[in-house]
This record gives C-alpha cells, structure tokens and sequence, in this order.
C-alpha cells in the first residue's frame, strides 16, 4: 500500500512538468491562432479584440497560472475552432478511440501471443522461419500504408468492409458496426503485434530450456500444457511489458490511422488542432494522454508483483 500511494504522488510532479512542456512548446510555435480564425483580411480592432477575449495578449505567466488553475477544476479550456469545452469535444470523440484501441489490442494479443508461441514451440522450422518473416514485414510497413493496403485489398477490391465512416455498436446495427473498424484495428495492431510475437518468441525459448520445463517434459506432461501452464507464465513479464506499452503506440498511431480511414476518434481530432493551431485541444489532448501514460506503467508494476511473487516493491 506505501507503494502505491508513493506512485500516486510521484505523478503529481509528472503532471505538472508535462503541462509546462506543452504549455512553453505550443507557445513558441510560429504562428497565431488569431490570425487564422479571423483570415488575412481581418481588421487590426477585430484581431485586437479576440485576442482579448481568448485572454492571448496577456503575460506567458499569466496564462499558465491560469491554465494550471482551470485544469485541476476540471476545465480544459474552450476549443478555439469549435467554440466548445475542450472536455465535451474529448467525450464526443472518445467512443470511436476507445473502441477502436480495444480492437487493436485484441489484433495485438491474439497474433503477437499466437504467433510467438508457435514460433517459439516451432523453432528453427520452415513455419518459426515464415512467421519471423511475416514479424519483420508487419514492422517494416508504415502504418499509414498498410492501412492503405487493406482498404484497396478488402474495401474496395473484396466489399468485405467499409472504406471509412464510423457508428457506434450502440448506434442502429449493433455490434454490426464493427465492421467500420476492423481494417483500422488490423492496420493498428498488426504492426505492433509483430513485436509481441518476437519478444514471446525470444522469453519463450530461453524459458524453455530451464530444469522445470525439462521435468515436466520428462514426466509424460503433454507440449500443449508445459508451454501454456509452466513456461508461458514465467516468460510473461518482458511480453506484458511490450504488450501494455503497445497502447501508447496504438493511440499514437491512431492519428494516423483515423484520418486515412475518416474516423471521428481523438486522433484526428489531435491532427486537426495542431493545423489549427488549436491550442486548448493541444494542452488538453497531451495532458490526457500523460494521464494514460502514467497509469499504464503503474498497471504495468503491480502486474509484474503478482505475476511473479519474488518481485517486491517497498
């Protein structure tokens, strides 16, 4: 318990570090939010006054003081395109990532944990040899471009799925609605799925060749259960590590994937603040993601003191 209570109070000064980074970073930008609001053609009066009201023509400090209060109240600001909370347009857009990150680690799990035990209880084979091929090609692909790929190979050439658009499962369709994300989640998750089947692979067989697995072996026990049952779970640390750090990369490349395949998530939504230089959505968007980041790795150490009894945290 003095652990976790140690880790909550260590995030504290994360936090507030990651909000001056962004906070100094999107204001050494070049560029004015104003000017392109109001267009080249906009009175100096009228400039004037909107940077007034969006409170711009005050001291970089002010400012900051004023952001570090409003974000621990639980106001992220006032989208500077939309003219809305920066908080209603995140709980707009946060169906469509949720949804589709959840997808993802589902293609993450499945494939890397699939491909790497079979690798790993195959190994050295013509199959361990086609699979690492597979791994190497998934990671080589940018995810933009494979996300390309599988819409002209199923949407368009197969019809098998949508080309882009998104509804919610609790939309008219059910959870047919899926459909709109399973080429995204496929683009998302294959790629980092490649490398949790290389990391299972690799613990795997160096698990493999301890005494335990060679008695178990040796009693009579069948492959199938000395893998899963005696060997999987001691080879899952440095797997789950790879495996809940594949998060950040499926938010990450969720900017990517969401605006290729036209999807109203918080990914494009990030895209679309940075080329309107939308700096509520910035802060708010960054700070929420560091938020993720730190719960992640927290997640990440109290899965590793119950996987494995010897690890002890004080």
């Amino acid at each position: 318990m003095s652990y976790v209570i140690k880790r909550i109070l260590a995030m504290i000064p994360t936090v507030i570090i990651v909000m001056i980074v962004s906070f100094m970073l999107i204001h050494l930008i070049p560029g004015d939010p104003v000017d392109m609001m109001l267009g080249d053609e906009a009175m100096p009066e009228d400039i004037a006054r909107l940077r007034h009201a969006m409170g711009l023509d005050r001291p970089l400090p002010v400012q900051f003081k004023e952001y570090v209060l409003r974000v621990f109240s639980g106001d992220l600001g006032m989208s500077i395109r939309y003219r809305l909370p920066v908080a209603t347009l995140i709980r707009q857009r946060a169906a469509c990532t949720l949804m589709l990150t959840a997808m993802a680690m589902i293609v993450i799990a499945v494939s890397g944990l699939l491909t790497g035990v079979i690798a790993a209880a195959r190994a050295n084979s013509w199959l361990d040899q086609t699979l690492l091929f597979f791994a190497l090609t998934s990671i080589s692909i940018p995810v933009f471009w494979l996300g390309l790929l599988l819409m002209l190979f199923f949407a368009v050439n197969l019809r098998w799925f949508p080309t882009s658009g998104f509804r919610s499962v609790f939309a008219a369709g059910g959870l047919s609605n899926l459909k709109y994300l399973v080429l995204p989640a496929l683009a998302l998750g294959l790629r980092r799925g490649a490398l949790v089947a290389r990391m299972t692979r690799s613990s795997l067989l160096e698990v493999l060749q301890e005494d335990y697995v060679v008695a178990a072996r040796a009693k009579g026990i069948r492959e199938v259960r000395v893998i899963v049952v005696h060997a999987l779970r001691n080879a899952a640390i440095p797997i789950i590590t790879v495996f809940a750090m594949s998060l950040s990369s499926v938010l990450a490349g969720a900017a990517i994937t969401e605006s290729v395949f036209a999807l109203p998530g918080i990914g494009r939504l990030i895209v679309e603040a940075v080329s309107g230089r939308d700096y509520p959505i910035i802060q708010g968007l960054m700070i929420l993601f560091a938020f993720l980041y730190l719960g992640v790795n927290f997640l990440i150490d109290i899965t590793y003191s119950l996987l494995d009894p010897r690890i002890q945290y004080e």
